[in-house]
């Protein structure tokens, strides 16, 4: 049988940093909240985080963000994360682990009294920039970033599982008129890199405007499609027209975003999430989505 998860917590990544990182083993360890399911986040003194796997499927992140966040950092419009030690699996954590320095900042929520459209352009212009960064020696995406930036095909089946449990609460007819454009065309330009998991939790702003983008456990290079999600997710109306007119893509790409979008809604409404916000959210992506083709 396999071994159990490690139990992360306080305790243990004290023992982490002070076994191998005794420079910083006076720091203070806090917990940061949310501490996000892939990975748990414990910020370490003012100037630094601490970030580990929670489970084995996430563990070739840790090396991909070390390989690449120092280059990107460098040819992008806003701050990411920045890795400034590795650390090693010892008998009570499997994993290797990372060390980044602290981002200031405040996520973004769409309550918040954020100028969206402002925040629409900026989002743009990073993933323009991102886009255009060579990505001929970069991860194809595949198992390591759950096929963000792959094929949506790999999702199609989950998303219809869902979308038969939702029969009489959805139009169901319109919703598979998504989903068949979504599977019907694909990326026929170089691939190019991709976030992954470009969400209003992974963005930072500072005084209204956004600042940086985190969690980059999904980079890989493929089908930009999966990044534009975030249209439906937190902009509307002028802000959606302000993002997707910058990002200038075809619209075959956006009819692949539209499908991706659909998919994450459908599953979480389907799903057993306990957290109720969320899934209205979601409802309201759905919405929005099936009058786009109504």
């Amino acid at each position: 049988m396999p071994s159990a998860p490690p139990i992360i917590d306080k305790a243990l990544v004290r023992r982490l940093v002070t076994q191998q990182f005794p420079q910083w083993a006076d720091l203070g360890i806090r917990a940061v909240t949310p501490g996000g399911w892939d990975n748990r986040t414990y910020r370490l003194g003012e100037s630094m985080l601490v970030r580990l796997p929670s489970a084995a499927r996430y563990v070739a992140q840790v090396e991909k963000e070390q390989r690449w966040l120092p280059w990107l950092a460098s040819l992008l419009p806003l701050a990411i994360p920045e890795p400034l030690a590795k650390g090693r699996p010892t008998a009570d954590y499997p994993w290797p682990w990372s060390i980044y320095r602290w981002l200031e900042g405040d996520v973004v929520t769409a309550d918040a009294a954020l100028t969206l459209d402002d925040m629409a352009v900026s989002l743009a212009g990073f993933l323009t920039a991102l886009h255009a960064v060579d990505a001929g020696e970069g991860p194809l995406a595949g198992p390591h970033s759950f096929f963000r930036g792959g094929k949506f095909t790999y999702y199609e089946t989950e998303a219809h599982r869902a979308l038969a449990l939702l029969d009489r609460k959805i139009d169901v007819e319109l919703a598979e008129v998504v989903l068949a454009d979504a599977v019907s065309s694909r990326w026929e330009q170089p691939a190019v890199w991709v976030h992954g998991d470009l969400s209003a939790n992974n963005l930072l702003h500072q005084d209204g405007e956004l600042s940086a983008v985190i969690d980059f456990g999904c980079l890989a290079v493929g089908d930009p499609a999966c990044d534009l999600v975030i249209a439906w997710t937190l902009f509307s109306g002028r802000s959606r027209e302000a993002f997707q007119s910058g990002v200038a893509l075809d619209a075959d790409t956006w009819r692949r975003a539209r499908g991706w979008a659909l998919w994450k809604a459908l599953i979480t409404v389907a799903g057993p999430s306990g957290d109720q916000r969320e899934v209205q959210s979601q409802w309201r992506v759905i919405d929005e989505v099936l009058a786009e083709v109504r």
